[in-house]
């Protein structure tokens, strides 16, 4: 039986970061429900298809609904809450490796450009946008920061490094946000980039030019390269179709955030 878009256990996780409706002291027609609204939303995440295709038989309120609720919850902060109470619950359960993680970043066409959009030099220079990901040795993504897709990888790496945000485990303690170790590949080959490292009190592994053969991905490398394809599995994300940087970053987020969820279904 195939999984409804939106499952109980993703609603009772969203269902608590959602802000309270706004006052209408003036009546008016009723807005949808925030869990039709969310369905809405997930669908175009999944499929790809354009707001205004969104279909009236779906219950979920025109396309521009749903996009507004996008929007006002990425300003609410409820997205990058959303993953963060994820990322806490499979560290609660001591599902995060953080022996080591791996970074890496993956460029995709911005169609109608916009903010943190560039020069792709690998797509004749058509604007593109760069998503810059860090996740653990099993491949659940940590942090993630978007730029313009001429910013050059190596000078994202602090950045993405303290997109992590602090986990509690429910014990005393300080939170951790620190892995081990980091693996990442050449284009991050810089004497800076080991010092961020070290400054955040992370072992640096990253391949040295000239002496690890670029054929072969690595050994603990790959498994940032398959979180990329399963970022891309969310069809509204290989393409940037927003002009608005933050409806993208907040359809990024909601996509990390079903990644840890899968991640929470397989270990926890």
């Amino acid at each position: 039986m195939a999984r409804p878009l939106l499952p109980d256990d993703l609603w009772d996780e969203i269902a608590p970061l959602l802000p309270p409706p706004r006052p209408r002291p003036k009546g008016g027609r009723r807005p949808i429900e925030n869990r039709a609204a969310l369905t809405g939303i997930l669908f175009v995440l999944r499929s790809g298809l354009p707001w205004e295709m969104l279909s009236a038989e779906m219950g979920c309120g025109s396309g521009m609904s749903c996009w507004r609720r996008l929007r006002d919850w990425q300003a609410a902060g409820v997205w990058s809450r959303l993953h963060h109470v994820l990322l806490e619950r499979l560290h609660a359960a001591g599902q995060i490796d953080w022996s080591r993680a791996c970074l890496d970043s993956a460029s995709v066409p911005a169609k109608k450009g916009g903010p943190a959009t560039g020069p792709n030099p690998t797509d004749r220079g058509k604007p593109g946008t760069k998503r810059h990901l860090v996740t653990d040795a099993r491949g659940t993504p940590l942090g993630f920061c978007l730029s313009g897709a001429n910013r050059h990888d190596s000078v994202m790496m602090a950045a993405t490094l303290d997109a992590i945000p602090p986990l509690r485990n429910g014990r005393r303690g300080r939170p951790r946000r620190r892995p081990d170790k980091l693996h990442a590949d050449k284009a991050y080959d810089a004497r800076a980039r080991r010092q961020e490292c070290r400054a955040r009190g992370i072992v640096p592994r990253i391949a040295r030019r000239g002496v690890e053969s670029s054929e072969k991905l690595g050994r603990h490398r790959w498994v940032v390269e398959r979180t990329h394809a399963w970022f891309n599995r969310f069809r509204r994300l290989p393409v940037r179709y927003e002009r608005r940087a933050d409806i993208y970053e907040a359809f990024t987020s909601l996509a990390a955030s079903l990644i840890t969820l899968n991640q929470c279904r397989r270990f926890c």
